[in-house]
């Protein structure tokens, strides 16, 4: 049964992807319980047909996904506030099932404290789910729900409450970690974040390394959310251990010559404001199996 709670949706394109977005926006329609209201931003392009009644943005140019996620938050009020809940899908990506609106609204009614919900990832032709898209450290079974410590940033759920408390996803971050620099700030104001692996998001398997600026975005980004959100003790640490981590990938020389290049830029940039993580909310994060120093 539904819980009155209202869902809305954001999804950003960049045009491309017409049929997709389609089917991805047919998807949502039919979810159980009470229409999601639905916003489509282009992101530095025009958005391609949709339905009646899915309202649509145009933006000039493209401001990344944080930048692009965060003007659809604000197309339902100031921090979302017109509606309780708003999903993120990427708009390649397919609701198989149409209980995952209710589900939403069933697990934040419950759990007062839950703040955001990560969706797993499914390939649609294979069914698998990869590794990198269970949000901890113990991913080898992508089929146990669990709370984590950061969330899958084009398939999830957002409790608009958390938003208006510690703000939206970082616009200077344009690709890579800007999920996690949320998920940090929410946690240290006591929200929770839940892995459910009911909750699924078909998406074709893809390489995250097929965005050109993947390498130097990664690093640069990586260094910006240790220097804003992470105790100046840890930074260092925290810095090294992903150092070490790329280097035993081996990538190859071009791709490693863009990471430091971006590794550099983070340290010589700025990362907007600074607000250390509590010594409290550090612990909470060790407790949940992955202490902020990887």
């Amino acid at each position: 049964m539904s819980t009155g709670m209202k869902v809305g949706a954001v999804i950003i394109t960049m045009g491309n992807r017409p049929e997709e977005l389609r089917a991805l926006l047919d998807s949502v329609a039919k979810q159980d319980g009470d229409p999601v209201q639905v916003v489509v931003v282009g992101n530095g392009s025009p958005v391609p047909d949709v339905p009646e009644g899915v309202r649509t943005i145009e933006l000039p140019e493209n401001l990344g996904i944080p930048g692009g996620r965060n003007v659809g938050i604000e197309a339902f009020g100031p921090s979302g506030r017109d509606v309780d809940i708003l999903l993120f899908l990427d708009d390649d990506g397919l609701l198989p099932n149409h209980d995952t609106a209710e589900l939403c609204r069933q697990a934040f009614t419950a759990d007062p404290k839950l703040g955001i919900v990560s969706f797993r990832i499914a390939d649609p032709d294979t069914g698998v789910t990869q590794r990198r898209h269970v949000p901890r450290l113990r991913a080898a079974d992508p089929m146990r729900s669990s709370r984590v410590t950061t969330f899958l940033g084009g398939a999830n759920a957002v409790r608009t409450q958390v938003f208006a408390e510690v703000g939206g996803l970082p616009d200077e971050f344009f690709y890579a970690h800007e999920e996690t620099d949320l998920a940090w700030r929410a946690l240290d104001a006591g929200w929770m974040i839940d892995y459910r692996s009911d909750m699924v998001l078909y998406h074709p398997t893809t390489a995250p390394s097929r965005h050109a600026v993947y390498h130097r975005m990664v690093a640069r980004n990586r260094v910006w959310l240790a220097r804003r959100n992470l105790p100046a003790l840890l930074v260092p640490v925290y810095l090294g251990v992903w150092m070490l981590l790329t280097l035993l990938r081996r990538p190859s020389r071009p791709a490693l010559k863009a990471w430091f290049g971006g590794f550099r830029e983070g340290w010589s940039t700025p990362c907007g404001p600074r607000r250390p993580m509590k010594w409290r909310t550090v612990w909470r994060l060790t407790r949940l199996g992955r202490p902020p120093v990887i």
